[in-house]
């Protein structure tokens, strides 16, 4: 696609991506494969960037999505809920090769939507008396157990979008915005890939579901494989 008019945050992928460090915390949008940024991602299978901590939802499926970071070795830890459609990441957790922490869905939602509101963190009932429980304070409310979970952020979120304007508001194609507008507010440096750009005021306010302020480079979507 080109674009006719100036759109000063769109970049190549691999100038975007430029900002990463190894080391450092990533999330990831999508749910499954749908909503994930596959075009970073391949660029990001290029870079000699390793040892990140990935929060999504799951490491895509076996070498496809996030699974194909994990099996280059760039994943050290991954916080998400549904490891299980990637048999890689369940084999390789098994041998010691990659940290895996678990958190039921909707805790890892709120999480993140915590760490956008510059919220430390909240309590909930759900996975009291579990496994996922274990070393986590506890407090009774009204009666009732709950445990605390802290807010969730990260350095840098890669995240897809089904258009942008020229100043980078985004707009989400349904279901597939997942987790993607949610981790938009939650990381320092944001990347946005996105299948269209258009003119401001090409977007309703009503339609708009994460202001450019969140937005620090557009990425057009190439269309590759997942």
């Amino acid at each position: 696609m080109a674009v006719a008019f100036e759109v000063k945050k769109l970049k190549k992928p691999k100038e975007a991506l430029a900002p990463l460090k190894s080391g450092q915390v990533v999330m990831v949008g999508g749910f499954g494969l749908s909503g994930t940024p596959i075009t970073l991602l391949y660029h990001l299978l290029e870079m000699p960037i390793k040892d990140l901590t990935i929060i999504s939802n799951n490491l895509g499926e076996s070498n496809r999505g996030l699974g194909k970071l994990l099996l280059n070795g760039q994943i050290k830890k991954a916080i998400g809920s549904y490891f299980t459609s990637n048999r890689d990441a369940i084999e390789l957790w098994e041998k010691g090769e990659v940290e895996l922490e678990l958190l039921p869905q909707g805790t890892l939602a709120e999480a993140i939507r915590a760490g956008g509101a510059g919220i430390g963190g909240f309590y909930t009932p759900t996975a009291v008396g579990t496994e996922l429980a274990k070393g986590k304070e506890e407090r009774i409310i009204d009666g009732k157990r709950y445990i605390f979970e802290k807010a969730l952020k990260a350095d840098v979120a890669l995240i897809k979008a089904h258009k942008a304007d020229a100043l980078g508001n985004l707009v989400y194609w349904k279901t597939a915005d997942n987790f993607n507008s949610m981790m938009a507010t939650a990381a320092d440096y944001v990347v946005a890939q996105v299948d269209e750009i258009v003119p401001v005021g090409a977007l309703s306010p009503e339609e708009i579901k994460t202001p450019h302020v969140y937005v620090d480079a557009l990425v057009l979507n190439e269309h590759l494989p997942v």
